[in-house]
């Protein structure tokens, strides 16, 4: 069976790839040590099917100095542990050019054609996989429809600086809405599946 590849995407409402402060951005609407709602869709329930997690440079730098179990502080919740834990446990496939010392376990860096890399992964023996990238990345994936599924976080913020998720594309890229949710301070929770021909994946 292929692996199934998710792209996950975080995004102002102008969509820019940003993490801003608006009301409600800092209160943890889980229950006590446990996730909410978003992080639920895009990692707790995957922990039993993924076992690769592809990001770029500046994502796997800034993972591994947040999220690796040796980057955890004391006051994190419970549900920082795990998913720190499983960084940790899982491949991670770092995309660069420029780096040379990951410095974490479980590590491998990829570089060349973004499609042939996906394709490479698919081909080998494990569960699904997470992109876990920035817009660059993320724009990438949607332009040469590399993803089954998408997991979309939309913030309630017109940010108006910052990388941009969406620039002129050449082709379209058609995505099917299998859920949406609203979260308590009006962020959005998409999840989409790609539109593929019948005939099989057509990348470019």
């Amino acid at each position: 069976m292929t692996r199934r590849v998710t792209a996950n995407l975080y995004m102002t409402l102008d969509g820019r790839g940003e993490f801003p402060k608006y009301p409600g951005s800092d209160v943890h609407t889980g229950k006590p040590g446990e996730a909410d709602e978003f992080f639920q869709r895009f990692w707790t329930d995957r922990y039993g099917d993924v076992t690769t997690v592809v990001m770029g440079r500046r994502s796997f730098v800034g993972h591994r100095r947040v999220h690796s179990t040796k980057g955890r502080k004391p006051t994190d919740p419970k549900y920082m542990f795990e998913f720190s834990r499983f960084l940790d446990q899982v491949e991670k496939v770092c995309l660069s050019h420029r780096l040379k010392h990951l410095d974490w376990e479980n590590s491998r860096v990829l570089k060349g054609d973004l499609a042939k890399i996906v394709a490479k992964l698919q081909g080998e023996k494990g569960g699904n996989i997470i992109i876990e990238g920035g817009p660059r990345l993320s724009h990438e994936v949607i332009r040469r429809n590399l993803a089954d599924d998408y997991w979309v976080l939309v913030m309630p913020v017109v940010y108006g600086r910052g990388p941009r998720y969406w620039y002129p594309m050449t082709t379209q890229t058609n995505l099917k809405l299998l859920s949406a949710s609203s979260m308590p301070y009006g962020e959005l929770l998409l999840h989409y599946e790609a539109v593929r021909e019948r005939s099989g994946l057509q990348r470019k």
